[in-house]
C-alpha cells in the first residue's frame, strides 16, 4: 500500500513537503514545495496543486509504483488535482486521512526542513507543532528584512499582520533564561537588551541583544 501526505501546509515560515511512502518496504519520496508557489500570484492561482502533481509523478515514477497498488492519499486541498490526475490515469487511489508510519515520518521531515532554513528546535518546540502563526510571526519580525523571503506571504493572515507596528526600546534584564530572537544565542544576564513590542492577537515581545540590531 502507499500513503502520500503532506506536512507544513499550515506553517507561516517554509514551502510544504509533499511525501510517498510504499508502507511495506518503508521506501520513501519526498519533495519541498517551494515558498515561492506560496506568495501572491501564485498562491492565488493555485500553482502549488500543480507542483503537488509534479512530486506524486516524480514519486510514482522513483519508486516504480504499480496501477495496482492501492493509494492513500490526503483529502487535504493541497491534492486537488492530484487525486484527479491519480484517477485519471487509472490508479487504485483512496482519499482517506493519513496515520502512521508516514505521518510521522514526514512530520521530522517537515522540522529537519524549517530548520535548515534557521529556526532554532527549541523555538520549534516552544511554538508546537503545528507552528502558531503568532509565535512564528515573532521569529520572522526579529529579522524581518530576511525572514520575509521564509513565508507564505500569499496567505490572509500574513497580508493582515506583515504591517503590523513595531515599537523598539532599549531595557534591561536582571536576571532569567532568554534567548536573542535574531542570532538564536542565549542572552547573558545581567545584560542590556533590545526589545520589540507588537499586538497581533495578543501583545508580544521580542528580546534581542544589545549588540544586536532591531528589524525595520
Amino acid at each position: 500500500m502507499i500513503q502520500i501526505d503532506d506536512a507544513g501546509s499550515g506553517s507561516l515560515v517554509g514551502g510544504t513537503i509533499i511525501g510517498i511512502l510504499r508502507v511495506e518496504d518503508l521506501d520513501y519520496h519526498y519533495e519541498a514545495i517551494p515558498i515561492n508557489l506560496f506568495t501572491s500570484p501564485s498562491f492565488e492561482e493555485k500553482k502549488y496543486t500543480d507542483y503537488t502533481v509534479k512530486i506524486i509523478i516524480d514519486g510514482i515514477n522513483l519508486l516504480n509504483i504499480g496501477k495496482n497498488e492501492q493509494i492513500e492519499i490526503c483529502q487535504g486541498y493541497m491534492f486537488d488535482k492530484a487525486r484527479i490526475y491519480l484517477s485519471q490515469n487509472g490508479y487504485n487511489v483512496v482519499s482517506t486521512k493519513i496515520g502512521d508510519p508516514l505521518q510521522t515520518i514526514i512530520e521530522y521531515c517537515f522540522l529537519d526542513y524549517v530548520i535548515g532554513l534557521g529556526i532554532p528546535m527549541d523555538y520549534l518546540e516552544y511554538t508546537k507543532y503545528p507552528f502558531h502563526f503568532h509565535k512564528m510571526l515573532k521569529w520572522v519580525f526579529s529579522d524581518l528584512e530576511y525572514r520575509e523571503k521564509l513565508c507564505k506571504t500569499g496567505w490572509k493572515s500574513w497580508k493582515k499582520y506583515c504591517n503590523t507596528s513595531l515599537s523598539h526600546y532599549n531595557d534591561y534584564l536582571v536576571s532569567g533564561s532568554y534567548k536573542c530572537l535574531k542570532c538564536g544565542n542565549s542572552i547573558e544576564t545581567p545584560c542590556k537588551i533590545k526589545v520589540t513590542n507588537f499586538f497581533t492577537n495578543k501583545e508580544y515581545f521580542i528580546y534581542l541583544h544589545d549588540s544586536c540590531q532591531f528589524s525595520q
